[in-house]
């Protein structure tokens, strides 16, 4: 999902086909399910705000994504509207489109030099810059969203993501959480790993690695240029988000072949990144009404994002798209190429490194429970 809106549940059936795994019987469905957009209510009116409100805290807020987007904009657009009421409107962060401020490839930048006050975006988006970052937000058959929760929250990964902030004069409040991503659109269905020799891929950051290392030629196409890249044939396969999203993007009238687990991502926090002096600057109260607000947005994010997926997935399957789950060769294969992208990237990278040891560590303990506390 990375990099397209700025550069922008997991299958949920079985079934089994030759070479591949496809997915359709439970997915047919009627017609008036139709409604992606109020999944999770997500999209309710919004109640009034509070009346002649004179605002003691007044930031302007870039979001990455736009705010008609599910999920990722609404997910911005509903903090703006729930800080202005639990504050009674002493504070207003204020929405404001990708491109409105600073272009959003600058928003990093331009929140750690004070030019904006705050923006709405994701860890990993701003990977060429910190690569620790891509493990909060996109790490390759990483934490599910509830795993990643207990770690940023009890585990240690909330400090280290403060602390590389801080570094970079911000400071950041995990503002929202989603849950896994798709795994791709493919012009042609993948039955065996010769399969990707040579493909040509549109995915980003840690997963482009793992493909890459497997024969997929990778590339970073923004939104744009990627659906007249399939279109056109001139690419063979484009990863960009979960159905829910993909579905309104039109991912479907380009591609035919949708595979599934998202083990790229599976699962992504959202933040919002504050200049660090502006941060510093807000009295307690005022710091703790925006991390009770971010934290509210963790749950509605998870919440809507696990709802609104199966309306999505059963449209595709009326709109004759093959949904694949990936044969377990190919999901060995890319598990042992992540493995060695993961040893690489912590080897060049403190920050890194140390990021990578927390969750690691923090995953091994974690496994006892999930081994003896699942069905």
């Amino acid at each position: 999902m990375r990099g397209a809106v700025i550069g922008i549940v997991i299958g949920l059936v079985v079934g089994v086909v030759i070479g591949a795994t496809v997915i359709a019987p439970r997915l047919t469905s009627p017609r008036q399910q139709a409604g992606l957009g109020n999944a999770g209510g997500g999209n309710s009116p919004a109640p009034l705000l509070p009346a002649k409100a004179k605002p003691s805290v007044h930031w302007k807020m870039a979001s990455a994504y736009p705010a008609s987007l599910p999920l990722l904009g609404t997910l911005a657009k509903r903090l703006e509207r729930k800080i202005w009421r639990v504050s009674g409107g002493e504070i207003e962060i204020k929405f404001f489109a990708p491109e409105a401020l600073v272009p959003s490839r600058e928003i990093f930048d331009a929140v750690a030099s004070g030019a904006i006050d705050a923006a709405f975006s994701s860890p990993g988006l701003w990977s060429g810059k910190i690569p620790a970052l891509q493990l909060f937000a996109a790490a390759p058959f990483g934490p599910g969203p509830a795993e990643n929760m207990a770690w940023v929250y009890l585990g240690g990964g909330r400090e280290l993501f403060e602390e590389i902030y801080r570094k970079n004069g911000l400071h950041g409040v995990f503002c929202g959480l989603a849950t896994a991503e798709a795994g791709g659109w493919f012009r042609k269905p993948i039955h065996v790993l010769e399969d990707f020799k040579g493909l040509n891929m549109r995915i980003l950051g840690l997963g482009a690695k793992v493909m890459e290392k497997l024969g997929v030629v990778t590339s970073g196409f923004s939104e744009g240029d990627l659906f007249m890249a399939l279109e056109s044939g001139a690419i063979d396969a484009a990863e960009f988000s979960m159905p829910a999203i993909d579905f309104q993007l039109g991912f479907h009238e380009m591609s035919k072949h949708y595979y599934f687990p998202g083990w790229q991502q599976p699962s992504t926090f959202f933040d919002l990144m504050i200049n660090l002096d502006k941060w510093n600057a807000l009295s307690s109260t005022a710091k703790s009404r925006i991390e009770a607000v971010c934290g509210d947005n963790v749950r509605h994010g998870l919440a809507e994002s696990e709802a609104m997926q199966f309306t999505a997935l059963k449209e595709f399957t009326a709109k004759g798209i093959a949904i694949h789950r990936w044969p377990a060769e190919i999901m060995e294969a890319l598990d042992g190429a992540w493995r060695e992208v993961a040893a690489e990237e912590a080897a060049a990278d403190g920050d890194f490194r140390r990021v990578w040891n927390s969750l690691t560590s923090f995953r091994e303990d974690y496994a006892i429970w999930k081994e003896l506390g699942g069905p």
